[in-house]
């Protein structure tokens, strides 16, 4: 579900498979031009009376039209893993997941990918936190973590997981070859049991009374720095 006309726009942008949109009655004028492009690529359009989106939604300020997506899957198998790759190997808030989405779209990352202990990525909170990034970077739905981490490792890619202390400082890490940054819980952090499935562990220097970063705070610095390396000797986003 895209709420709103924003994510509707970048589900059409995108090429996403859009399978009908709902829109508020008093809005559908308003909305014609979005409609119309979207009822071209196959939509059902759907007039409901007002009221009854905002009965559906569970935001504050509920939007006038929503669209219903077809689900995107990409296999692991074929993504892209020539540069950074994201893997969220147990992020619950979907507020979380939606932002590491939207960083990693905005830094070229080649693919981000979810593993099976954590937040539904079609969540609707997800898809409104990506702010419409979900339909222009590579999202994978795998398996367990250990099951991703050793494909990763199978592939070449090297393994960093993100670590409040102990790690290499991030802007003096090499992001320029295959690497995928791995995340834990907001709680936990990373099972103790994929320690012999990580290659290094990468921190944020921060002042010594801070404790730790948000983990989608901590991932949108990681990812722009690897993006400013890469950039910095000329390699081009993918």
């Amino acid at each position: 579900m895209a709420e709103g006309p924003k994510l509707l726009d970048e589900a059409l942008r995108a090429g996403a498979m859009v399978e009908a949109v709902l829109v508020a009655a008093s809005h559908a004028a308003p909305l014609r031009d979005r409609l119309e492009r979207a009822s071209q690529r196959g939509a059902r359009i759907i007039v409901v009376a007002d009221g009854v989106l905002e009965r559906a939604s569970d935001t504050v300020s509920p939007q006038p039209v929503a669209a219903i997506v077809e689900t995107i899957h990409v296999p692991l198998e074929v993504v892209d893993l020539t540069g950074l790759a994201v893997v969220c190997a147990g992020v619950q808030d979907p507020g979380n997941a939606g932002t590491v989405i939207r960083s990693a779209a905005a830094t070229g990352v080649g693919a981000v990918v979810f593993c099976a202990n954590g937040v539904d990525v079609y969540n609707p909170k997800v898809v409104r936190a990506s702010a419409g990034s979900l339909f222009h970077v590579p999202v994978v739905c795998a398996g367990t973590a250990t099951e991703v981490l050793g494909h990763l490792g199978a592939r070449g890619v090297r393994r960093v997981a993100s670590a409040a202390r102990g790690g290499r400082d991030h802007d003096r890490m090499d992001w320029s070859g295959p690497s995928a940054l791995v995340l834990g819980s907001e709680s936990q952090g990373l099972a103790a049991d994929l320690d012999g499935l990580l290659d290094e562990r990468v921190t944020i220097p921060m002042a010594p009374d801070v404790e730790s970063l948000n983990v989608a705070m901590a991932a949108t610095v990681i990812c722009f720095e690897a993006d400013r390396q890469r950039r910095q000797v000329g390699g081009a986003r993918p």
